[in-house]
Parts: C-alpha cells; structure tokens; sequence
C-alpha cells in the first residue's frame, strides 16, 4: 500500500501539482489525458489508469491516508484477494462514472476505491459469517462511516457517482470473493447432497451389519 500511494505522489508530482485540463491543448497533464471521459468508447480504456491519477495535492491528500488504511486492513486476508477486490471496485466504479457522469467532465482519482474497500470492509464479515472481520467492519464504520454522505451528489465539483459505484463494486466484491465456511479440520463444509452410508444427509458411518 505504501508503494501504491507513493506511485499516486509521483503522477502527481508529474503533472505539476496544479493540473488544468484544456480542449484540444497538446501535452495536456496525465491527469486530463487519462481521466475518464463520459459515453465516450474510446475513453473505456482510461477506467484504470484514472484511479491513480489526482487533480492536485488537496485531492491526492483526501485520498492517500484513508486508502492506505483501508487497503492495508484489507490486504491481510491476502493480496492475490485483494487485487481481485481491487480490480472489482475499480471496473465498476470507472464503468459507474462513464455512464453517468454529466457531459463534457473528466472523472479521476483514488476515491471510487477508497469507498470501494470501505463497502468490502463493512460487509466482508457477514458475508462470511467471520467474528474478526465483522469486528473490524464495525470499528470501520465508527471510524469513517461519515464518508458514507460522499455517495450523495451535495458537493459541486466532486464525483459522487464514482463514491457511489465504488461502494457497490466493494460490496459485490464481498459476495463474489467470499471464502466458503470450514469446518474445525480445514475442510470445506459440504451441505446436503451427500452419498455417505447414512442417506442424503451425507452422513458418514459403517453400513448395516458391518463391524463398526
């Protein structure tokens, strides 16, 4: 996580720390040529790089501490997880802000999966019925849940579209990721449908007459 944001610090630092966006201006900032631009077919391709790139310092720094934080928390259960949660939340989010953004604006930054990771922390326990983990989600709700106002459209200037998918995509992560219940050996639960000797309740045991 440290290196994610510390890339996010360096493209900002590449496009000056003030970028302006300007129509058919050559050379325009990374942030301008890779936001997200709605309806646009070309501009599908720009769902990912977009959410490493910032209009600024004051919108890196929004984003940098609650990222790091939720997507260290996150990261425990595993990375090869995470990224797929991580990819999840960023295509929904990007596909979220194409579709429904207002015309003529360019979408970019970290915040689709900033409440992308809020929505899996908060619904990752009950998904998987984990004691820890709804722990967490609780002390993550308590801790940030007042970002959950960020998904409603009350601030000119800030895509409350990509809060919004962002959060839907964490939360579908959830249920699509989910780790199957184990029983105390290891083994995966196994519910119904079984072919043991004790019918179709899958109960294992000696057949009638055999020394158990």
């Amino acid at each position: 996580m440290l290196g994610w944001v510390t890339l996010m610090w360096v493209l900002t630092a590449i496009d000056g720390g003030t970028p302006r966006c300007f129509p058919g201006m050559a050379d325009q900032p990374l942030v301008c040529e890779y936001g997200i631009e709605p309806r646009d077919p070309g501009e599908l391709r720009d769902i990912f790089p977009a959410a490493f790139l910032h209009f600024g310092y004051d919108h890196l720094i929004a984003n940098s501490v609650p990222l790091l934080v939720f997507g260290f928390i996150a990261a425990l259960r595993g990375i090869g997880r995470f990224l797929g949660v991580c990819l999840i939340i960023i295509t929904i989010s990007g596909l979220g802000v194409w579709l429904t953004s207002a015309p003529g604006s360019i979408t970019a930054g970290a915040s689709g999966v900033v409440f992308g990771l809020f929505g899996y922390l908060l619904v990752r326990g009950f998904v998987e019925r984990n004691a820890l983990d709804i722990t967490v989600g609780i002390v993550v709700f308590l801790l940030y849940g007042s970002i959950l106002w960020g998904v409603l459209p009350t601030a000119s200037g800030v895509s409350w579209q990509g809060h919004l998918f962002g959060l839907i995509g964490g939360v579908l992560a959830a249920f699509w990721l989910r780790r199957t219940p184990t029983t105390p050996g290891g083994r995966g639960r196994r519910w119904g449908g079984g072919r043991g000797w004790g019918g179709p309740r899958g109960l294992q045991g000696p057949p009638p007459g055999h020394p158990g």
